[in-house]
């Protein structure tokens, strides 16, 4: 069982922007979201972290609202320039260590969260997906919140947070299932 006061304490010493205790059942899953990844991402089919290797988004919700807790934790970073793609995703590293270091205070408590991050997924250099293998790293491995369908925008303007801030400045989110 989770101490949410003993994970609150630890968190608040965290870089984090923003960490909120939220409601799966009120997370928004669309189609449209999945669109995004399948018309535009170029890592569609490539892992198991992306579309359609996650599943369709009917199983996603079900399986992200088979849990009765959720922590949203909010990074968000400056950069010189939003549109030089390479200068903003070169921000995801410090975000993905977050996660993951509020990954190991909730499994020092005993708690396994399922985690929605920001990955496409490049801890292999190559992933087993395309070969029909399965994941050689499942307990690292992130799947990105859109490969689940999930618009965060209303969820994070439902806490105060603006996903836009300016434009220079880039908001990274993480979901962990518990």
């Amino acid at each position: 069982m989770l101490d949410q006061k003993a994970l609150e304490e630890q968190l608040a010493q965290l870089p984090l922007y923003a960490y909120f205790f939220i409601d799966p059942k009120k997370l928004e899953f669309s189609d449209r979201v999945r669109w995004i990844c399948q018309n535009e991402c170029p890592m569609y089919g490539k892992t198991w972290a992306c579309p359609p290797g996650v599943g369709p988004v009917p199983e996603c919700r079900d399986k992200c609202r088979r849990f009765e807790n959720c922590l949203m934790i909010v990074t968000v970073t400056e950069v010189n320039d939003i549109s030089d793609i390479r200068e903003t995703l070169d921000t995801r590293p410090p975000h993905e260590k977050l996660t993951n270091q509020v990954r190991d205070l909730m499994r020092e408590q005993g708690v396994r969260p399922y985690i929605l991050s920001t990955e496409a997924c490049d801890i292999c250099t190559r992933c087993a997906y395309p070969d029909g293998l399965p994941c050689r790293m499942p307990g690292k491995m992130h799947p990105c919140l859109e490969s689940h369908g999930i618009n965060i925008i209303p969820t994070l303007e439902e806490n105060g947070i603006a996903f836009q801030y300016g434009c220079n400045v880039v908001t990274w989110v993480s979901l962990l299932f518990y």
